[in-house]
Formats: C-alpha cells, sequence, structure tokens
C-alpha cells in the first residue's frame, strides 16, 4: 500500500492504473476509520480493479464554532486498519495541497446546499462539495463510494457530478451499524457512557417512522411525529431536525412512498449526530 501526499502522485498512480486497463475507485474519508468506512472500501475493492483512499480533514466544511480542531486523527491506526483491506493508494493531503495559496474557486450546489444540514451547518455543503470536486479532479476516478449515513451529502454530491458532467459514478452504501442500532460514526467516540445510550433515539426514532410507514401511514407529518415522541423521552437530546424529503432535491414532501429519505439529526451532549432511513 503506497502513501500519496500530494496531487501529482495520486494522478500519476491513476493515469497508470487506468492505462493498464484498470478501473479506479476512490472512497472519500476525513479519517478515524471504522467499520463503516470499511464497508465502503470493500464495497469499492469488489467494483474496481485499483482503490485510493483519502484522509483529509477537510476545514472549508467545518464552521467557525465547530469541531475542526478537535477532530480526530489517527492516521498510523487508519493505515494499519487500510492495509489488511487491498487498498491501493492513501491520499494524505496537506490543506495547503488541497487548498494552495490565494485559492478562490469553491463549488457552491445552490438550493440542495441549503437544506437539511445545510441548513444547520452554514456553508458546510460548499465546503463538502469543494473538496470532493477537487479529490475526483486529482483522482480521476471511473467510482467514487460514500456512506448512506450522509444521505444529504449525497444528493449534492450526486447533482455536482451531474451539474459538472464529471466522468465519476457516485455509488452508495448501505448504512452500518453498531449491534444496538447506532449509526456508526467517527464523532461516536466523543460520547461519553451515558451520551451514547441517549444516542440511541436517533436510531429508535427512524425505526418508529418506518414502523407507521409500514402499517400504511403516508402522511409526512405523521411519521415526523412519531419519531418526535421518540426524542421525546430523551429530554438530554436536542433535535435539530426530523424531515421526510425527496431523495434527489432534499425537498419536504406530503405523502411519503418507497423511496422517500426519512432523515433526523440531534445534539447528544456537544455531539450532533444525524441518521436517515429510506422508506
Amino acid at each position: 500500500m503506497q502513501i500519496v501526499r500530494t496531487v501529482g502522485e495520486l494522478r500519476h498512480w491513476s493515469r497508470e492504473a487506468r492505462r493498464g486497463g484498470r478501473s479506479v475507485g476512490l472512497v472519500p474519508t476525513m479519517g478515524a476509520l471504522h467499520d463503516g468506512h470499511l464497508s465502503l472500501v470493500r464495497a469499492a475493492r469488489a467494483a474496481c480493479d485499483a482503490v485510493a483512499v483519502s484522509i483529509f480533514v477537510n476545514p472549508t466544511q467545518f464552521g467557525p464554532n465547530e469541531d475542526f480542531a478537535l477532530y480526530p486523527r489517527t492516521f498510523e491506526a487508519d493505515c494499519a486498519l487500510l492495509a489488511d483491506t487491498g487498498v491501493d493508494v492513501v491520499f494524505a493531503p496537506a490543506p495547503v495541497e488541497m487548498y494552495p495559496a490565494g485559492s478562490a474557486t469553491f463549488v457552491d450546489v445552490e438550493g440542495l446546499s441549503g437544506r437539511l444540514d445545510g441548513a444547520s451547518r452554514p456553508g458546510h455543503f460548499r465546503g463538502v462539495a469543494t473538496v470532493v470536486a477537487r479529490l475526483f479532479i486529482a483522482a480521476e476516478p471511473d467510482r467514487a463510494f460514500f456512506g448512506q449515513k450522509d444521505a444529504a451529502q449525497v444528493a449534492v454530491l450526486r447533482r455536482m457530478t451531474a451539474d459538472l458532467g464529471l466522468p465519476v459514478e457516485v455509488v452508495v452504501c448501505p448504512i452500518v451499524r453498531e449491534a444496538d442500532g447506532l449509526a456508526m460514526s467517527s464523532r461516536n467516540r466523543y460520547l461519553s457512557a451515558e451520551e451514547r445510550g441517549q444516542a440511541l433515539a436517533l436510531s429508535r426514532a427512524l425505526e418508529a417512522a418506518q414502523a407507521l410507514y409500514g402499517g400504511g401511514e403516508r402522511r409526512a407529518a405523521k411519521l415526523v411525529e412519531a419519531a418526535r415522541r421518540v426524542f421525546a423521552g430523551e429530554p438530554e437530546v436536542r433535535v435539530d431536525y426530523i424531515a421526510a424529503v425527496d431523495w434527489a432535491t432534499l425537498e419536504p414532501v406530503e405523502l411519503a412512498g418507497p423511496g422517500t429519505l426519512f432523515a433526523v439529526a440531534a445534539y447528544v451532549g456537544n455531539t450532533r449526530l444525524i441518521d436517515n432511513c429510506i422508506l
């Protein structure tokens, strides 16, 4: 497994792979890897001949009062995990490599970037779209792999990729959960033991909405109400949003149907967590 630090090195590796007739897969991450990330790597390994994983804590997707400085950085442990998965290249650039001095170009997917997490974290999806566009340009992958847990991000990146005509297939992989239902996240390590139990309100809220939908209820307001009742049982958990939306546009729907995205976000202590399901 190679570790490369520059765009030029990554692009050279990718072009050599494709020159040899191999397809290239990219798994963008911010590190602090867990089994959810590794499931993306396994999917990339199964679908592509050569696989690169990027590890870059992207400063432009963090707000001024968010956890950029505290975000877990576990590069050596991450590389040890990846070494056993068949990854060919780890791309670990310095910030100046991704954002050279004087950089003034950003990617903003209008409309979508202001919905769900974008409404709570202004500028977040601008930073995400910009760094992923830069990664796509650097790696020139055939496919890029993302987790469904970041469903709003997926919607933004699908639109960006289509609008810019980038020749990359965005592949979405299922959410990976702990045995008790908590969606795996690098931020779970922020939680105390007590908060870890409270965080299960997110997955239980989704289960409540799914059960109601499975029983025939289609009114989005009723599904949201069912989820809100679950959160009411955990008063220490502060709800950010509960929403039933069209996954392509992130616009609210009045009536849910197959493929509707039901998404929640909440603060458990000081940690903001997200989760979702596809009805």
